[in-house]
């Protein structure tokens, strides 16, 4: 959990170097969750105060962000608020909020998660995750006519080998997996499902024991290399002596 956080943390501070957008694209309201495997992840929200606030049905003052407001809105059984920021894109406030939750299954009981059910259990050989992005709140009478066309986008990092996806696109670098959906879909409400399994053991648990693996053989060649030089170099010397000795007699 620890590794992950600063993962997220690290791609987090990317974003607001960025100005709130991804490295290749830029979205309106994105949603990063580093997974682990017992359930528990770190999430980073990077949205403008227009889109969460349509989205989500929140009433942020759009000129002067209150991150102590932001922060509570964030906050609820089992997640944590790690950190809370903002930045500015094409004229328009985004905020940026990391936070650790416990466990995902459980994170709609927090109102900014609460349009998310999701499932996340073993079946089998390997870990199966659903999550179904369900309405957004009632957007009636906000003007969002400027900003309708902007992307929206769900990512998931996963912490082990992944073995079906239905995103429909290439696995990204570092094992991601990227939904888009154009805000005025995500507004209407327009179904939105993520799933993925991914193998039971973990990409950090390999690499560790390959790392290991590793390590030992080449410790053991090289006791093997200084066992046999030591050993050669004995045998030199009982040969140095026994041609010596009948010289000397």
């Amino acid at each position: 959990m620890r590794i992950r956080a600063l993962v997220a943390c690290a791609i987090a501070a990317i974003a607001m170097a960025c100005g709130g957008t991804s490295l290749f694209r830029q979205y309106e309201y994105e949603e990063d969750m580093f997974l682990s495997l017992d359930g528990s992840a770190t999430i980073t929200v990077s949205a403008s105060i227009d889109a969460l606030n349509a989205l989500r049905g929140t009433h942020f003052d759009r000129s002067r962000v209150d991150r102590d407001a932001v922060r509570a809105y964030f906050t609820a059984p089992g997640d944590s608020v790690r950190s809370v920021s903002t930045s500015r894109r094409s004229g328009r406030r985004f905020v940026h909020v990391r936070v650790d939750v416990a466990d995902v299954r459980k994170m709609s009981a927090s109102p900014a998660f609460a349009w998310s059910k999701v499932q996340f259990d073993r079946e089998d050989d390997a870990y199966v995750f659903k999550q179904a992005v369900g309405p957004s709140a009632d957007a009636a009478g906000t003007d969002l006519s400027a900003i309708s066309g902007e992307l929206v986008a769900f990512r998931l990092h996963l912490p082990s080998k992944i073995e079906f996806h239905n995103t429909g696109r290439p696995i990204g670098r570092g094992n991601i997996l990227t939904w888009e959906q154009p805000l005025g879909d995500r507004l209407r409400g327009v179904p939105l499902t993520l799933e993925a399994r991914m193998q039971t053991q973990s990409i950090l648990y390999r690499t560790l024991w390959l790392f290991g693996s590793t390590m030992i053989a080449v410790v053991a060649l090289f006791a093997a290399i200084l066992w046999w030089v030591v050993r050669e170099g004995q045998v030199g010397q009982v040969g140095q002596v026994g041609q010596v000795g009948p010289m000397g007699k």
